[in-house]
């Protein structure tokens, strides 16, 4: 999977964006964007990538993803058939955490909407939302300028209330920051996330970082506390979980596919980064 950086901001048409849309199938694309992101699936089943979290998703699926997190939605095989008796339907809401200015966050108003903001850097799935916040999700495209302001304010308040959700992607997981100060980070990961099945030395993520060896592994671990070597194994095991998902290969076949080039390499990694075995991690889901 290569990572892509996609470009929402539209501040001509307002301070964020409501889209309402039908697909044969959801955008086939691990990305991230500098906004966070509301998305409401109306119709469709598949699998959810957020960070390293990696979960199986259907209708009712309410998820907040924080600025830079890669994430995407991965619709299972019949909804690419032609014709497809399937379609992914969804409201998605797109605004920067400062879509109000600066110092609007910063008011002692917003303590929990500004805190809701900040665990959406890891995604937030929302347990058993009240119809009261899905049908103000389901009405707020209808709604102009700044009645839509309102109301939205409104339901982050009530996000921000919800009591029952769960953060997805783990504590070490990382966002993507191509404005930042780690820019010279983001060939990395692009280079990885196209790569990462083959073998990626050292020395060639280095020469992409414009660094020597020993300067970008003290540099990578000090961003990412880990080292390069753990990062690439960890985008490997989630492909893999991908893959055991579908099932549709056996667990020796998902190990070479992955990127690793033994088997008790990738059993020892996968208990290492999932706390189970490949086996086990099959029994466990639904």
């Amino acid at each position: 999977m290569k990572l892509h950086h996609i470009e929402r901001s539209d501040s001509k048409n307002g301070s964020f964006s409501v889209s309402h849309h039908t697909y044969a199938h959801f955008l086939e694309v691990w990305h991230y964007h500098k906004e966070i992101e509301l998305v409401f699936v109306l119709k469709s089943t598949g699998t959810r990538f957020i960070g390293d979290s990696i979960e199986k998703f259907e209708a009712g699926d309410l998820v907040l993803i924080g600025e830079n997190l890669p994430h995407m939605w991965l619709n299972e095989g019949s909804y690419f058939s032609n014709p497809s008796p399937n379609n992914a339907e969804a409201i998605a809401i797109h605004f920067e955490k400062n879509f109000l200015g600066h110092e609007f966050l910063a008011r002692p108003e917003m303590q929990k909407i500004t805190r809701l903001l900040e665990n959406s850097k890891k995604g937030i799935r929302f347990l058993n939302p009240s119809p009261d916040i899905l049908n103000d999700i389901m009405a707020l495209p209808e709604h102009k300028s700044f009645e839509k302001m309102i109301r939205f304010l409104e339901l982050l308040q009530k996000l921000s209330c919800h009591k029952d959700f769960c953060l997805l992607s783990g504590p070490d997981s990382d966002t993507i920051a191509p404005n930042g100060k780690h820019k010279r980070l983001t060939k990395v990961y692009e280079y990885t996330f196209q790569n990462f099945k083959s073998n990626i030395s050292l020395q060639d993520v280095a020469q992409i970082a414009t660094m020597n060896p020993s300067a970008f592994s003290r540099y990578f671990k000090q961003v990412h506390r880990k080292t390069f070597t753990q990062y690439v194994n960890e985008i490997r095991i989630g492909y893999a979980c991908k893959l055991i998902l579908e099932d549709k290969q056996n667990i020796a076949s998902i190990c070479y596919e992955s990127g690793f080039n033994n088997l008790s390499n990738f059993y020892r990694q996968f208990k290492l980064i999932k706390g189970t075995s490949p086996k086990t991690y099959v029994k466990k889901l639904p």
